[in-house]
């Protein structure tokens, strides 16, 4: 599975779980950590632990190797880290409160899709 066949399969693990404004940052050049950052939010703890859980059932169901995970128990900020590709699963208030997006602001936005099967 290529980046973004995988980036579009955590998309929609997202998505499925009706996280809110997910949006992906092109992240080659800025950072060493990965390439790609996908973030968004949800309303309620118990909403941003389906979500990451969702992308996790997801990553390991198509045998992508979930290198770490962190945040869970406290479901403020869930990290997944997936090798290039790391997803920040917030609550909303503390999307608004870090604001990774002005924090890697050089970082260009790409558009994922979902009109195909992954």
């Amino acid at each position: 599975m290529n980046d973004m066949d995988l980036l579009k399969l955590v998309v929609k693990a997202a998505d499925d779980k009706r996280a809110n404004d997910i949006i992906t940052l092109d992240m080659k050049g800025l950072s060493t950590v990965a390439d790609y950052f996908i973030i968004c939010d949800a309303t309620s703890e118990r909403q941003t632990q389906a979500i990451a859980r969702e992308i996790i059932d997801q990553a390991e169901k198509h045998e992508i190797e979930v290198k770490r995970s962190e945040g869970f128990e406290q479901a403020k900020w869930i990290l997944i880290d997936l090798g290039d590709i790391v997803c920040h699963v917030f609550r909303q208030e503390d999307r608004q409160y870090y604001n990774l997006e002005r924090l890697w602001g050089d970082a260009p936005l790409l558009e994922i899709t979902l009109d195909e099967e992954v």
